[in-house]
């Protein structure tokens, strides 16, 4: 019996391309932003609200498609889902109060980068066996110290925190691709499909 007889074989391979994607789409999604945010740097709060609202709600919604991948696989998927609810709810809050201040986006994306980094940091910590363990560690990190500057420097300018979001952004993408290209890499461990006789 070949390799890819294995039951569930070929649901893993293919769960395990479908991870990758949407890891791909989450990092290149996060890196479109940071680029708007920095090229148009005057952009006013309101609209920085509603792409801020855009992006989470677009990043929860892929982050809710892993997990579902990944239960399907039978692996781990509750870290995904609470992303998914966290990026979810903070869209949420923002569309709520459209008239908000800048300072209370601040603490909305402050908080949204701080659960996040903790989360990506304990599942980084948790799963030891992980391959590109380090690149969820590092992005864990960084979340977790852009969330506390932010809430050291609240009173920062309108322009100041879009740099500061967009670069936090581009950075989370180009790991979250990082990371998507090594999920794909893990396809060569799958034998490729016999030849026909």
């Amino acid at each position: 019996m070949s390799t890819r007889e294995i039951p569930g074989m070929v649901e893993l391979e293919h769960a395990t391309s479908t991870i990758g994607t949407l890891t791909l789409l989450r990092g290149v999604l996060a890196v479109v932003f940071g680029l708007i945010a920095l090229a148009n740097p005057g952009a006013t709060a309101a609209a920085l609200v509603i792409v801020f609202a855009v992006w989470a709600f677009v990043d929860g919604a892929l982050a809710i498609g892993a997990a579902v991948r990944r239960g399907q696989a039978a692996r781990p998927w509750g870290w995904f889902a609470f992303e998914a609810f966290v990026s979810i709810a903070a869209g949420i809050v923002a569309l709520a109060y459209p008239a908000i201040t800048m300072l209370a986006l601040v603490v909305i994306v402050a908080l949204r980068a701080l659960f996040l980094g903790v989360l990506m940091t304990a599942y980084a910590i948790r799963g030891k066996d992980m391959p590109s363990r380090w690149l969820r560690l590092v992005t864990g990190v960084v979340s977790i110290v852009f969330g506390i500057l932010l809430f050291w420097r609240p009173i920062v300018g309108a322009i100041a925190l879009v740099w500061t979001v967009g670069i936090y952004a581009v950075v989370f993408g180009m790991m979250s691709i990082l990371h998507g290209v090594e999920i794909f890499g893990l396809r060569r461990l799958f034998p490729s499909k016999p030849a026909e006789a």
